[in-house]
């Protein structure tokens, strides 16, 4: 009899456990609250095997800690329900995510995301990019031209779809932009700049509406930005020079392209794109795409 007993103790302290309702909680961790923001969710949930998590914007997950970055500002209801058998638990939190003080874009490639700043001294090179991304015109556009220690250049579109043997560089969007120069904009590794036709058939430098370049570069030293101070007949600033020193660039392309933007995240990408095998018009042998998200 006292082993029955035991064992009707043993039955019915298994069935509370197996048979109890999961505890759905969580809390969650954002360093910033400005997009784009990296939010690290805590899963604080009890009694659950499994978990399934709604950000809120479209976007789910299955892990148990999952890590989100939220690209664009918004006031988002975060879901989570946590399972054990055929019993679930939910609850949910709201996030807010702020818009950005800055005009930031992001290109993604299937080698890593850039985050880019487009500047206020550009507004015409700003608006135009801004615009075209919102439309979607650069999504699956190709880095048509890229050359290792200089740039990778994009936004022909041209390129989409186009066969291996296509000749690539010429296309845009029916106009063109008009030259912004800054002498406060340097082609320091990572600055974004449009591409445009030569000086003897462009004597006003206008840029091409769509394509632009992203400069890798190479190392530069004082001597070389003082060869182009004297080129120039300007002076670089402390902070330009000690850009270029750390960074590298292309100095002898200043003043002759505007510089709009400067990727602020990410330049590794530029140097993943950059050792891609290319042929001999610099086109990379594998297609490399981009997909370009404005900020808000």
């Amino acid at each position: 009899m006292r082993i029955d007993r035991w064992l009707v103790v043993i039955v019915v302290a298994y069935c509370m456990a197996s048979c109890a309702s999961p505890i759905a909680k969580f809390t969650y961790e954002a360093p910033k609250k400005i997009a784009p923001s990296a939010v690290n969710f805590e899963n604080q949930s009890q009694k659950a095997d499994t978990y399934f998590w709604d950000f809120g914007d479209g976007n789910t997950s299955s892990e148990a800690m999952p890590n989100y970055r939220y690209l664009v500002s918004g006031n988002y209801e975060v879901t989570l329900k946590a399972t054990k058998g055929k019993k679930t638990a939910t609850t949910k939190r709201n996030i807010v995510i702020k818009a950005p003080e800055k005009c930031l874009v992001e290109i993604q490639t299937e080698f890593g995301n850039m985050l880019v700043e487009l500047y206020e001294a550009t507004p015409k090179h700003r608006d135009n990019f801004v615009k075209l991304a919102e439309n979607g015109f650069y999504n699956d556009l190709l880095f048509h031209r890229v050359i290792d220690g200089f740039m990778v250049q994009g936004g022909d579109p041209e390129s989409k779809d186009a066969s291996p043997n296509k000749s690539l560089g010429s296309g845009g969007p029916g106009y063109k932009v008009d030259a912004e120069f800054s002498g406060d904009l340097v082609h320091v590794k990572g600055a974004l700049a449009a591409a445009r036709t030569p000086d003897a058939m462009n004597p006003e430098r206008q840029s091409s509406g769509s394509q632009f370049y992203i400069v890798q570069g190479r190392a530069v030293d004082a001597s070389m930005l003082d060869v182009m101070e004297r080129r120039l007949g300007t002076r670089y600033t402390e902070e330009q020079r000690a850009a270029y020193l750390e960074h590298g660039g292309t100095p002898h392309l200043d003043g002759g392209y505007t510089i709009f933007g400067q990727v602020i995240e990410g330049l590794d990408i530029i140097d993943k794109i950059s050792a891609a095998e290319t042929t001999n018009r610099d086109r990379p042998t594998t297609d490399i795409k981009m997909t370009v998200q404005v900020i808000k």
